[in-house]
Order: C-alpha cells, then sequence, then structure tokens
C-alpha cells in the first residue's frame, strides 16, 4: 500500500463521518521524542478506522520510524515501547 492510498482512505472515511487521527491532528505527533507522546499517537491511532490498512502498508514499506497503525516503528521494525533517553536502568522495575 502506498501513501497516497491512506489519502484515498482518509476521503472516503471522512464522507462517512469518520474522522483519522493523523489527518485531524498534528502531523510531529506520531513522530513523538518522549514514550508519554508515543503511547498518545498510539491511542488516537487505536480509534482509527483504518487502522488495520495503515499497519499493513507501513511493514510492506518498513517505516523508518514513527507511529503507523497503532504501533511504533524503529528503523523498519516494529518495537514495543520507545524507551526514554539516558542510560538504562540497572534493574529491572515493575511496571
Amino acid at each position: 500500500m502506498q501513501l497516497t492510498d491512506l489519502l484515498d482512505l482518509h476521503e472516503t472515511s471522512s464522507t462517512r463521518g469518520d474522522t483519522i487521527p493523523c489527518r485531524e491532528n498534528d502531523a510531529e505527533l506520531w513522530f513523538a521524542d518522549t514514550p508519554d507522546g508515543v503511547e498518545f499517537a498510539k491511542a488516537l491511532c487505536r480509534t482509527c478506522p483504518v487502522l488495520e490498512t495503515c499497519l499493513a502498508g507501513a511493514l510492506d514499506r518498513r517505516e523508518p520510524w514513527g507511529v503507523w497503525g497503532g504501533e511504533l516503528f524503529a528503523q523498519g521494525v516494529t518495537v514495543a515501547r520507545k524507551r526514554p533517553r539516558g542510560r538504562p536502568r540497572k534493574s529491572e522495575v515493575a511496571a
């Protein structure tokens, strides 16, 4: 799937009254630097009517960075969560 296909889906969804969060909010949100920002973008994606299509396209294109289809991509693969900047913890912490 090409990015232009997502634009077409946006137009179709808009005529039905659905909203696509990445088209309604600031694009920078989907490329957030903080873990909280990434989780907020992922939460917005979960409300999207084209979530599965967006994710499939991002996987096909091996998107290098950002939140696509409710998942965080880094270097072309999905990662569970964004780690904060700085040194990793010496011991695991209960989430």
